[in-house]
């Protein structure tokens, strides 16, 4: 860490958990929310050929999910440039 004091590591620490619970929030309302608990209601919608929550439930999930891996590790990585603990 750059800075000795502490605070460096405090901040890191506190943008790392921040990230990782905004990333499980999404998680929660696109697998269960989305997928279990508004199905019925999203269902009203079309979604290339198929009804929202059904798609959602099947793939939409998948796709979500995959885009929280990518902008985790991104913003991962762009969180130890700043604090300098980067494997470079």
């Amino acid at each position: 860490m750059s800075d000795s004091s502490g605070n460096g590591k405090d901040a890191y620490w506190k943008a790392n958990i921040t990230l990782i619970a905004v990333s499980l929030v999404i998680w929660f309302v696109v697998s269960y929310g989305f997928g279990i608990l508004l199905h019925d209601q999203l269902n009203a919608i079309q979604f290339g050929g198929f009804r929202l929550g059904f798609w959602f439930a099947q793939q939409g999930a998948i796709y979500v999910f995959l885009i929280l891996i990518a902008v985790y590790a991104l913003r991962m990585n762009a969180l130890d440039r700043k604090h300098g603990v980067d494997e470079q």
